[in-house]
């Protein structure tokens, strides 16, 4: 007779997610200053790299900078503060 196996999900519980509502849209990004948020993760750099050239290429009248936080997976409060501060909006990319 084969042996019961008690199996666990280590994944534990999904948290309870409340949505929040989007940003305004501006209505141009024509002058305008625009953060490209590199959040660390596998091959977000090049990604940020190749939309920046993008927007260089199609759209050169938005500034943009690529920006990142200290580290992975930890809030940066001050990377935060710095993009509220200097830019009109913002992308943050995952990677691929």
């Amino acid at each position: 007779m084969p042996h019961l196996l008690t199996v666990h999900d280590p994944r534990g519980y999904a948290p309870k997610v409340i949505g929040k509502r989007l940003a305004p849209r501006l209505p141009t990004l024509e002058g305008k200053v625009l953060h490209l948020v590199d959040c660390l993760f596998d091959n977000s750099e090049v990604f940020m790299q190749q939309l920046q050239a993008w927007f260089a290429e199609h759209m050169p009248g938005v500034h943009t900078q690529i920006v990142k936080p200290r580290e992975s997976w930890v809030d940066d409060p001050a990377m935060r503060a710095r993009v509220v501060a200097e830019a009109d909006a913002a992308v943050f990319a995952v990677g691929l």
